[in-house]
């Protein structure tokens, strides 16, 4: 095992495919529709101002859903390379599967379902098990909303990412489609001699990224090969 201080710096954005192993549905596979629902009736801004009962409604159902379901076999293997790797896990997923397959370094884009805020100050954020409910009021007297990033909000998590995406020494991606920015652009700030890899049951064009090997697998197939793979470099 390679000791602390030598341990190299492995970066991993992942997707909607990774949680989907998990039985968590996105709109990704489903033209449009998320789990059901338009995206612009439950996860923009306008949606909550139209009609914000709506919105807690989908996204309790959606945080019982992330409560039944458990990390699979890819979560497992990316929070097990910590072992010789230092990772850091950038998830476009508001699940806290990583977290409960052991990763220690995980930061979330587009926010967490797990927690809500004011919808005045940014700021005031809570922890959130249970369902939430119009009335429940943050510190500042403001109603509190999901702690999500919709559509059409900025994504502030981004300037975090970049500059752990530009010293990674290994760069992988797991389970996106590379169509939802800013976090698809993290790609592009990635060295270019680095090592790259993406791991997809269906590969996005990508022919432009230099270094980068692609193994079209399910995420959890796709993580155990990755392990071979980074072997095979020398890593380990």
């Amino acid at each position: 095992m390679a000791t602390a201080t030598k341990k190299k710096k492995l970066v991993v954005l992942t997707g909607a495919g990774i949680s989907a192993e998990s039985g968590l549905r996105t709109f990704r596979d489903s033209d449009g529709l998320w789990e059901g629902y338009e995206v612009t009736k439950v996860a923009t801004p306008g949606a909550w101002a139209a009609n914000p009962q709506l919105v807690l409604d989908f996204y309790n159902m959606r945080r019982r859903d992330v409560c039944k379901a458990e990390p699979n076999a890819a979560h497992v293997g990316l929070a097990e390379l910590e072992k010789d790797f230092d990772v850091h896990i950038i998830t476009q997923n508001i699940d806290d599967l990583h977290e409960r397959a052991g990763s220690t370094r995980v930061l979330h884009l587009h926010g967490e379902i797990f927690k809500m805020r004011s919808e005045m100050d940014e700021s005031l954020i809570y922890d959130i098990r249970e369902d939430m409910r119009l009335g429940q009021m943050a510190d500042d007297g403001a109603q509190l909303r999901p702690h999500i990033v919709w559509f059409e909000e900025p994504v502030p998590m981004i300037q975090e990412a970049i500059p752990l995406v530009r010293s990674a020494d290994v760069f992988v991606i797991v389970g996106t489609s590379l169509a939802v920015y800013p976090a698809a652009g993290l790609v592009d700030f990635a060295r270019s001699m680095v090592p790259k890899f993406i791991v997809d049951k269906k590969i996005p064009y990508t022919s432009s990224i230099p270094n980068l090997e692609a193994i079209e697998r399910p995420a959890s197939q796709g993580v155990q090969e990755l392990r071979g793979k980074l072997g095979d470099l020398g890593f380990f």
